[in-house]
């Protein structure tokens, strides 16, 4: 059931332009269920799906909700058919060069991880946007892992936007997977600054990386929640907190100026 408050107006105008190819009120329909799944994504990956398959079982030819549909079922790790949902969507003109990343981390999931590195090394993947460039590097390293190529691994991420030092919307991540690579090559002293960085880097808390800082330094996770009710709380706060303050010079910027992050090597 779509909530009521939703009328398909919260699309954006070039969703809404490739709707108009259906019946008004077939479109209208579609563009609900389509706002549902995006709505719902995060937090409920499945209904987002069922609400993504819905849509394409009603319009299934509009390029718009065979993208939402191959989303949807990404996130709700349906890798076969996202995979398929996707590929159609590429097919369509102006669509060719879309979620490579994804396609490539289907192939992983699928446990065809020399298929994602073909996705990597494709000719479409230097056409990218740097956003997504970087999306496919973090996948080239964990195929390379699937792969026991650890040293690899490490490798795919020392890229230059590894040393900016200015955070931009992608560090955190990059900050993460470089840090899970070097775990997975052994290199552990190593892992834990750049947990660091990517946890001082992750304003939106999207990743674990202060956990798995802590989880390397031996340190505890402590639960700070009380039996307050929210209307004793003066103030909100964070469920989780780290049992230990870093001084902030435990987390330098890489210096653009070195050829490669410290104690690195290809």
């Amino acid at each position: 059931m779509i909530p009521e408050e939703i009328t398909g107006e919260e699309l954006d105008a070039e969703a809404r332009e490739e709707l108009r190819t259906l019946p008004k009120d077939l479109a209208a329909l579609v563009a609900r269920h389509l706002v549902a799944a995006g709505q719902l994504i995060e937090d409920d990956p499945d209904l987002a799906y069922r609400h993504a398959k819905t849509a394409r079982r009603l319009a299934s030819r509009v390029g718009v909700v065979r993208e939402a549909c191959g989303l949807a079922a990404y996130h709700a790790g349906a890798w076969s058919e996202a995979l398929s949902e996707l590929r159609a969507a590429r097919r369509l003109p102006g669509r060719e060069e879309l979620y490579l990343p994804i396609l490539a981390d289907c192939e992983r999931g699928l446990g065809r991880p020399e298929r994602a590195l073909d996705i990597t090394r494709s000719k479409e993947s230097g056409a990218l946007p740097k956003e997504e460039r970087i999306e496919l590097h973090i996948v080239e390293s964990g195929a390379r892992r699937d792969l026991g190529q650890f040293a690899a691994a490490v490798v795919a991420l020392q890229i230059p936007e590894l040393k900016d030092r200015r955070l931009r919307p992608w560090s955190a991540r990059l900050f993460y997977a470089y840090a899970d690579a070097l775990v997975a090559a052994g290199r552990e002293e190593e892992a834990k600054d750049w947990f660091l960085r990517s946890a001082a880097a992750d304003r939106e808390e999207e990743t674990d990386a202060a956990e798995r800082y802590a989880e390397l330094d031996g340190l505890e996770i402590i639960d700070t929640v009380d039996e307050e009710t929210p209307e004793e709380s003066s103030e909100p706060e964070s469920p989780l907190t780290l049992s230990f303050q870093p001084p902030p010079d435990t987390t330098p910027a890489p210096d653009p100026e070195d050829p490669e992050p410290e104690g690195e090597s290809d």
